[in-house]
């Protein structure tokens, strides 16, 4: 049995959306009332918890809402023993190049979302690590570029679950165009590059419904690609509440997510009795789902292979003249020095103006 516990990390656009769907839904039988204990520095984890506990007494939904300041990790999670883990914060914010555009933002439009990876990656990895140690039985959700954070986790062996967002929130997307009640007949393959249309129609997200591939991916996501990328966190955000009250339930519940068991980009899967295991169609291997996954995602600019991070040419030439020993990819034990390298490399750039981008190569982000 798993604890009925969800531990919200972050106090952002995502993690909220994903506390405020809590609130709203109603658990499935037979799991015992929810309990939401929300992780964040500062006053903002009280406030959601206000706020949700609001919204949980007008909906009825039965969850209850708390908050930590946590200054420990281990000391939090030891305490805690949560249930589920799921983590919405990290140290590079998507936005950022709306919102505070320098240099730095342009070396991420020249490169490639993906060279952001252990920015993306170093929170959840300490608090995977923190898992390990003081609470082995919690499952850990990533929400932050789970397509490729979460095989560099797997490759530290360090515990992870699953992800939420992008090909959950395709999926979802999917489903409100075909009219269908759930996603027990959907499977979708996709990645976190496909939240865009992607630059070539061969690598578009691939979608079966009952067994049969859908024929127009691109028609059916065109409406939602056009939404505002804050206002799909709404979407990832309920799609992810659904999942985690589904974990901690221990019942069937189909759909598609992104790092499932570790691996790259997103696949259908079947979460059942607080596990997580793919659902792929008849005709496709998971070797073939795998290196599908590996190749659209290429367009982020970074993969997770063989216990490596390797960078496109198009990321290589965009990062060389700043750490060129990094550009030729780097082993993912070395994770927190390149963590540091890449802090400082920001620090500096974010002091620059941004700069026009010259794209090298193929491939969109």
């Amino acid at each position: 049995m798993i604890d009925p516990h969800i531990a919200v990390v972050g106090s952002g656009a995502l993690a909220r959306s994903v506390c405020y769907s809590l609130a709203a839904l109603s658990a499935p039988a037979p799991a015992a009332p929810i309990r939401v204990t929300v992780l964040a520095r500062g006053g903002a984890a009280s406030d959601i918890a206000r706020i949700c506990q609001i919204r949980a007494a007008v909906t009825g939904g039965g969850a209850t809402f708390a908050a930590e300041s946590p200054r420990d990790e281990v000391e939090a999670l030891a305490r805690l023993q949560p249930g589920v883990l799921v983590c919405c914060a990290s140290a590079q914010s998507p936005y950022e190049r709306t919102t505070a555009p320098s240099a730095w933002t342009s070396l991420i439009a020249g490169a490639g979302f993906g060279v952001t990876l252990p920015l993306q990656a170093a929170l959840i990895a300490r608090l995977a690590r923190a898992v390990a140690q003081a609470s082995p039985r919690t499952l850990v959700v990533n929400g932050c570029f789970p397509d490729v954070v979460n095989p560099l986790l797997a490759a530290l062996k360090a515990p992870v679950t699953c992800g939420i967002g992008n090909v959950s929130t395709l999926a979802a997307c999917l489903q409100a165009a075909l009219g269908l009640a759930d996603q027990d007949d959907l499977a979708v393959l996709g990645h976190h590059v496909h939240l865009s249309e992607p630059g070539r129609p061969e690598d578009e997200v691939l979608a079966w419904h009952e067994g049969r591939q859908l024929p127009d991916v691109t028609g059916l996501l065109s409406a939602a690609r056009a939404l505002d990328r804050r206002e799909l966190n709404a979407i990832a955000g309920h799609a992810a509440a659904r999942l985690l009250l589904a974990l901690v339930a221990g019942t069937e519940f189909h759909t598609s997510l992104p790092g499932p068991l570790g691996l790259p980009g997103g696949y259908p899967v079947t979460v059942a009795d607080g596990s997580v295991t793919l659902r792929l169609p008849p005709a496709v291997t998971r070797a073939d789902a795998v290196a599908w996954n590996l190749r659209v995602g290429r367009d982020d600019g970074v993969e997770v292979v063989d216990g490596r991070v390797g960078y496109s040419p198009r990321a290589t030439h965009a990062l060389a003249p700043y750490l060129p020993e990094l550009a030729a990819g780097w082993p993912v034990a070395a994770l927190d020095e390149v963590i540091e390298r890449l802090t400082e490399l920001r620090r500096r750039l974010r002091l620059a103006p941004a700069a026009p981008v010259v794209a090298v190569g193929t491939g969109t982000t």
